[in-house]
């Protein structure tokens, strides 16, 4: 099946399914963000691993108290913060030759296709 790629700073693809589209993310994820985890977690390991612990703790509180408590703002802010030290505030940059690439591609796979069985040259009964 035909994917798409999207150039950037670190590249995204785009792979059509029977539902829609799939967005390829894992090259961002790898190079952005588990490399700045693994940097972290390499310079302070026993710090590192009690921030996790910790995350963890609150976002089941967080979970368990419901949308408007403290363990909710509490974990969004922090979540936030990571956001932005770890992964660029949770963006991929697309711009320039990439933009035009995300546009021709949202546009080819926004158009009707045929469903799986007439692809595979059978008729609805």
């Amino acid at each position: 099946m035909k994917h798409y790629r999207i150039d950037a700073p670190i590249p995204v693809t785009l792979r059509p399914t029977d539902k829609g589209v799939d967005l390829d993310v894992s090259l961002f994820l790898t190079r952005a963000v588990f490399v700045e985890l693994f940097a972290q977690a390499a310079e302070d390991p026993e710090g590192f691993a009690e921030e996790m612990a910790d995350m963890h703790q609150l976002a089941l509180s967080a979970q368990h108290q419901g949308r408007d408590s403290h363990a909710r703002h509490e974990f969004d802010a922090r979540m936030e913060q990571m956001l932005k030290q770890y992964a660029g505030d949770g963006r991929v940059e697309v711009y320039g030759t990439g933009l035009a690439q995300l546009r021709d591609a949202t546009a080819e796979l926004a158009a009707p296709r045929p469903v799986p069985a007439q692809r595979e040259g059978g008729a609805a009964a």
